[in-house]
């Protein structure tokens, strides 16, 4: 790469226009080189003035909704999970995990997953066939924990989909219809040990599309 191949970079990556494979393997290099990432401060800075014309407009905060679901006051007794960890287990055998080479066009983001005064960000993706997340803002998990990611039906206790790791979660699922919300919790390296949340959820979105 030349220098001025990571300007060109850097400025599609601030605009949101590399495909998914590249913004990916931008966002490695971005991790470990500072002058990439000086180029994507200074072309952040050039196209700020683009958002001016626009007032802001908060995203609603879902996660006190999502945490009542998940943790009710009402301690429940404990047995009561263990009612819904076949659909666990249905989930897991209706979309395997895989890790795979994402195809070159970016499938569709069905919701981006965040919660309010936090830097966390997730995107979520269906072709059509395959649910692809990846993390895209915030720090990653911490060495002894896991992203962890949990798919919550109307009325219907969470079901664990998978955890995201650095390279992202790839597996076959049906497209999670509207109303229907995804969220992230911090969990024990290697997932909820019982395929129940645990840990403290840290980004959330209802699905739109």
């Amino acid at each position: 790469m030349t220098p001025d191949d990571d300007l060109a970079l850097a400025g599609e990556y601030v605009l949101g226009t590399l495909p998914l494979a590249e913004r990916l393997a931008f966002e490695t290099r971005l991790k470990a080189e500072p002058a990439l990432q000086a180029l994507v401060s200074d072309w952040e800075n050039r196209l700020a003035e683009l958002n001016d014309a626009y007032a802001e407009a908060p995203a609603p905060d879902l996660l006190p909704r999502i945490e009542a679901r998940l943790f009710p006051v009402a301690a429940r007794p404990r047995r009561r999970w263990f009612a819904w960890l076949g659909g666990v287990a249905t989930a897991a055998a209706l979309g395997i995990a895989t890790l795979a080479l994402l195809p070159p066009a970016v499938p569709p983001v069905i919701a981006t997953l965040g919660a309010e005064n936090s830097a966390l960000r997730f995107d979520v993706h269906h072709d059509g066939q395959r649910l692809i997340a990846q993390q895209v803002a915030g720090a990653p998990a911490a060495v002894d924990r896991s992203y962890e990611l949990w798919v919550i039906a109307p009325g219907a206790a969470p079901v664990a989909l998978g955890l995201i790791e650095p390279e992202g979660l790839t597996l076959t699922y049906p497209a999670p219809p509207p109303g229907w919300v995804l969220a992230v919790s911090v969990e024990p390296l290697g997932g909820a040990p019982e395929g129940v949340p645990t840990g403290p959820i840290v980004a959330t979105a209802e699905i739109s599309l």
